[in-house]
Parts: structure tokens; C-alpha cells; sequence
């Protein structure tokens, strides 16, 4: 994975296997033996995008390193109703313990890589990339900004503290765009930081302003109808990168991509996606 080692994330999964066990799975304790061997397979039941596969496999060592998992769909696979994406031989004790966190994992994961991926495919004609925003599950931004890139979109800053983002509150209270970037501009000399910066603008005043005031890397046009969006990215002419952020979805990415932004941001794509739907069941009389 990209940005994160997954040796950074053992703290969350220890904390969602901890959450679902407590003291111990008390049902599979007294239905399954101690030293009983066999296999699951994860089964795919709706039409989409594989993501979480690599994690999967992590979370399942993790309960048990000697499970052996055999992988035969990658993440960022397109998957169908009926395909199966791995196997995993070893102890049902630990089978049974890793399911749910496992899936909880996987299926939002696949659910955001799916959606990402349609908002990609809306896109594929332009030279637009898709942006993720902060507007994630507190705790599981790694995982979805993960799930994110698995899609094909991108990640925009990963937190506040990565990237200078100058939003409209920032501006207001700090008395406007050239006061607010001159203040940014002192803080990152000050504290010898080597940060991007983009500024979120309103209207199309805002844009000149920023313009004006340049030294910055990118413009944020923020709720701009799509005439005022085409105008924008006009304006500004390559001078700085764009970016188009606030409601889009996937009826309107395309248009707004057509204006010829160089980034579109969407919040949906982690604040409101549906899990895509996957299964764990063992394999009975079946060769691995």
C-alpha cells in the first residue's frame, strides 16, 4: 500500500478484533475443536471492485500466522456475483474469529473502491482525476483513502497537517485571501515547512483575488455553477492547478470534468458508500 505501511494500521485492527472478541468467541469455542483444520473461501456476491484483499490476508496472519491464504482475485479486480477471491487452510478456531472483522473491512473497503472506480470511468475522457476529501469514518481514514486509490482515484491530503488548505473561514477571519496566504506564507518560513497550498474560492472575485496575490499551487473553486466553473478554469489558464469541489456526483462529474478542472474533490465517495456485498463460507467437499 502507498502512504500508510500496514504496520502503521496494527493498532486499529488490534482494536476491531478486541471489539468483537473481548474474552473470547465463546460460540465458536464450544462448537469447534481446539485442533480442527479446514477451509473458507471469500465469496463475492455483487458486482464491483475487490479492495482489502492485501488487508485480509494481514488480518488473517494476525489471528493466526499459520493460516495459509491462496489469493486468486487481486485487489482492484472487477468482480462478479459467484466469484471467489481467495481460500484460507488452517485452524477453524481462527477462521471463525477473523470473519467479521475481516468482512467489515473488506466490504467497505470494496464498496469505496467501487464507487470511486464510477466516478473514474465518468471521467476517462478528460484529464480530470478524482480526489477523496477528510469526510471519513474517524479511526479508518487509512483504510478508506486506501480503498480509494485501490478504485483509481486519488488522495488529497491525507490530514491537516500535509497541506496547507486556506478554506473560507480561514479567510474571514483572517480578513481576506491575500492576508490569509501572506500569514501562510510567514508560517511556513518561520517554521522552515515545505507545504503545497491551495485556496478555496467562492466567486469568481475570489479567483482574481488569488490570482493576484499568486504563490500558491492551486485554486479550489468551491460550489461553482458549471458556467462559473468553465469561466474559472479560463481565468486562471494553467497559472495554478484547479480543483472543483461541493456536491458532485455522479450525474454531474462528467460535465464538471469537461470544463477542463485538473481535479475533482468527492466527499461520497467515503461519507455515503454502500458496502459491497461478500461472504465467508467454508469449503466442504470441495478442492482447494
Amino acid at each position: 500500500m502507498n502512504n500508510v505501511q500496514i504496520w502503521e494500521l496494527m493498532d486499529v485492527l488490534d482494536e476491531a478484533l478486541i471489539e468483537d472478541i473481548q474474552e473470547g468467541d465463546h460460540t465458536t469455542l464450544a462448537t469447534i475443536d481446539h485442533d480442527a483444520l479446514g477451509t473458507a473461501k471469500l465469496l463475492v456476491k455483487e458486482q464491483g471492485i475487490l479492495a482489502g484483499v492485501e488487508l485480509a490476508e494481514h488480518i488473517l496472519k494476525h489471528v493466526n500466522p499459520e493460516l495459509e491464504v491462496d489469493i486468486f482475485i487481486p485487489d482492484g479486480a472487477r468482480v462478479e456475483p459467484g466469484d471467489v477471491a481467495f481460500h484460507v487452510h488452517g485452524r477453524v478456531q481462527a477462521l471463525l474469529v477473523a470473519e467479521r472483522t475481516m468482512l467489515n473491512f473488506m466490504q467497505r473497503m470494496s464498496g469505496i473502491a467501487t464507487t470511486t472506480n464510477a466516478f473514474v470511468q465518468m471521467v476517462r475522457h478528460t484529464n480530470a482525476k478524482i480526489l477523496d476529501t477528510r469526510k471519513t469514518t474517524p479511526g479508518l481514514r487509512a483504510f478508506e483513502k486506501w480503498a480509494v486509490r485501490i478504485g483509481g482515484g486519488h488522495n488529497h491530503r491525507f490530514g491537516l497537517y500535509d497541506m496547507i488548505l486556506i478554506k473560507d473561514n480561514h479567510i474571514d477571519f483572517c480578513g481576506g485571501i491575500e492576508a490569509a496566504v501572506n500569514r501562510v506564507l510567514q508560517y511556513l518560513h518561520d517554521n522552515a515547512l515545505d507545504l503545497r497550498i491551495e485556496v478555496e474560492t467562492r466567486n469568481l472575485e475570489d479567483v482574481q483575488h488569488v490570482l493576484k496575490t499568486g504563490r500558491v499551487h492551486r485554486i479550489m473553486f468551491d460550489n461553482f455553477p458549471v458556467e462559473m466553473l468553465r469561466d474559472g478554469v479560463a481565468l486562471v489558464d494553467g497559472r495554478m492547478e484547479t480543483e472543483a469541489s461541493g456536491g458532485v456526483n455522479i450525474d454531474t462529474v462528467k460535465t464538471i470534468a469537461e470544463t477542463g478542472v485538473d481535479f475533482i474533490s468527492v466527499g461520497a465517495l467515503t461519507h455515503s458508500v454502500k458496502s459491497l456485498d461478500l461472504s465467508f463460507k467454508a469449503v466442504i467437499g470441495e478442492n482447494r
